[in-house]
């Protein structure tokens, strides 16, 4: 397995990550894995019509009027005649 080291890391934040990990009954390092895995694990790949509602849907005052699809047009014939 790899191992990282975080530098730099703010005082406030490592009392809160030590916090959590006495509330969850774990060592700082365990808890910072289980934050690490359940952030990058759900992460999944959104469409752009997701991001686009989230950006600019009816919680931030826009309504979006997406035209119905219609059916896909016939590809153009490259072949010789």
């Amino acid at each position: 397995m790899a191992s990282i080291t975080i530098r730099r890391l703010d005082d406030r934040l490592k009392s809160q990550l030590k916090q959590r990990a006495v509330q969850h009954g774990r060592s700082m390092e365990e808890e910072a894995r289980v934050i690490l895995r359940d952030v990058l694990d759900h992460q999944r790949s959104r469409s752009f019509m997701e991001i686009a509602t989230e950006l600019f849907g009816p919680e931030n005052g826009v309504e979006l009027d997406i035209p119905p699809r219609g059916p896909m047009p016939e590809p153009p014939d490259f072949s010789e005649r």
